[in-house]
């Protein structure tokens, strides 16, 4: 049971991101997929506002973390409910020890494309605690 869930709207889709869904959608391969083997969230200390040229987290801390297993999940349908992707990842008490100020999807643990990223306080994550980061982004 989790101790605390921050719900929130609102993320910037970067220009490198959307193109690769894009290369995906028309069956390119090229560049990785946002998939359970390249997926990963991230999370850092910048503060710098979101800008879609950006191809990183901004703050000089920041952590890549895998997808926890079973993670992203996508129901295929033609329903308006199929119109979301989750991710989600478990962050150790060894990882991301640092105050959380920013946040993004990536398809790779370095390099790669960064496609989305937010900007808000999240709280300070230290060894006492893991947290599970979940990010639902939805296309409408």
């Amino acid at each position: 049971m989790p101790f605390e869930v921050i719900e929130r709207e609102g993320n910037a889709l970067m220009y490198g991101g959307v193109s690769a869904l894009w290369h995906r959608l028309t069956g390119g391969s090229a560049v990785a997929a946002f998939d359970a083997t390249n997926a990963r969230i991230g999370v850092g200390d910048g503060t710098a506002a979101a800008d879609p040229l950006q191809t990183d987290l901004q703050g000089p801390n920041k952590v890549r973390k895998g997808m926890d297993a079973g993670y992203p999940q996508h129901t295929d349908s033609t329903g308006a409910a199929a119109n979301t992707v989750t991710f989600r990842a478990t962050f150790s008490t060894a990882e991301a020890n640092f105050a959380w100020a920013e946040w993004g999807v990536f398809n790779g643990a370095s390099g790669g494309r960064m496609l989305n990223r937010k900007v808000e306080a999240l709280g300070t994550k230290t060894s006492a605690a893991s947290w599970v980061f979940t990010v639902q982004l939805s296309l409408t």
